[in-house]
C-alpha cells in the first residue's frame, strides 16, 4: 500500500540538491552559499561576495557605510565564515560600495 503524504514538500528542498549538485566547485561558490550563515540576513541583504582571488574576498556592498562598517567587522565575520568553509580559506575582505542600477 502507497502511502500519500498530506502535504507537498517545499521546492527550496529540491532546488537545495540541485545547486549543490550544479553549483562550481570554488571557494567563491562555497562562499556565496554560505554567507547568509556567516553574517545573517541584515548584512546579506546589503552586501554580497563578488570575486575572490589567493585569499582576498571582495563583497561588494549596497553604500559607502556599509563597506565601512564590514572593513571594521572584518575580524569577526573571518572566522565565522572559515568556520564554514570546506575547501579553502578566506584571509581578508575588501569591501566596495557598488551603487544600484536603475
Amino acid at each position: 500500500m502507497t502511502r500519500w503524504r498530506r502535504s507537498p514538500r517545499s521546492l527550496a528542498f529540491a532546488l537545495e540538491a540541485a545547486r549543490d549538485e550544479w553549483a562550481p566547485q570554488t571557494l567563491l561558490s562555497e562562499v556565496q552559499r554560505t554567507w547568509p550563515a556567516a553574517v545573517g540576513p541584515a548584512i546579506a541583504a546589503e552586501a554580497r561576495p563578488t570575486s575572490e582571488r589567493a585569499g582576498v574576498l571582495t563583497v561588494s556592498c549596497s553604500a559607502a557605510v556599509w563597506a565601512q562598517e564590514l572593513d571594521l567587522m572584518a575580524g569577526a565575520i573571518l572566522p565565522r565564515l572559515n568556520e564554514l568553509l570546506q575547501a579553502g580559506q578566506v584571509q581578508r575582505l575588501r569591501c566596495v560600495a557598488v551603487p544600484a542600477r536603475d
